[in-house]
């Protein structure tokens, strides 16, 4: 009832009609901050490894580091999931994905790697889910005819990382 409501109304007042299909302004996608986070899990899996056995039994101080390492990791492989679905199918549309058609087996990669890397803390599963990340980085920047280079991170762990070169 109350759609009716404002649809007579709307078209009564003959207001002008407003079009958008994006979330976000159009060309505005980037996979810097999945391949950000997909960094920080391997280095937050880094960090849980320095800290030894006879540590955790002794100080309450290397439980909370290792709760929050946990829970940093969690919310870092979340946010590789939600950047990647977001330009995936946001910004790939038929041009692209005929272009590219493996980009959806590699997003269900992604998907499942950033799953196993919140299920446990192996760092192959970080720096697998890093390399499947940078493989999406590089079909993007192909999308918009920008040619990718890998550099390794200024920062820890200091791995590969697809950078536009602009």
């Amino acid at each position: 009832m109350l759609h009716r409501l404002l649809k007579t109304a709307d078209q009564a007042l003959d207001l002008p009609r407003a079009l958008a299909h994006c979330d976000i302004p159009c060309k505005i996608y980037d996979p810097a901050p999945a391949l950000i986070a997909a960094l920080s899990v391997i280095r937050l899996i880094d960090i849980m490894d320095e800290i030894s056995p006879k540590d955790v039994a002794a100080s309450p101080d290397v439980h909370n580091t290792l709760a929050r390492c946990v829970l940093r990791k969690e919310e870092e492989a979340e946010k590789v999931k939600h950047e990647i679905r977001i330009i995936w199918g946001d910004y790939f549309k038929a041009p692209q994905l005929e272009a590219h058609p493996q980009v959806h087996d590699l997003v269900h990669q992604i998907m499942m790697k950033a799953s196993a890397c919140k299920q446990n803390s192996k760092r192959a599963d970080g720096e697998a889910l890093l390399e499947l990340v940078n493989k999406f980085a590089e079909i993007f920047w192909a999308t918009k005819d920008v040619k990718a280079v890998r550099k390794t991170s200024p920062y820890p762990p200091s791995a590969p990382v697809v950078y536009p070169e602009l």
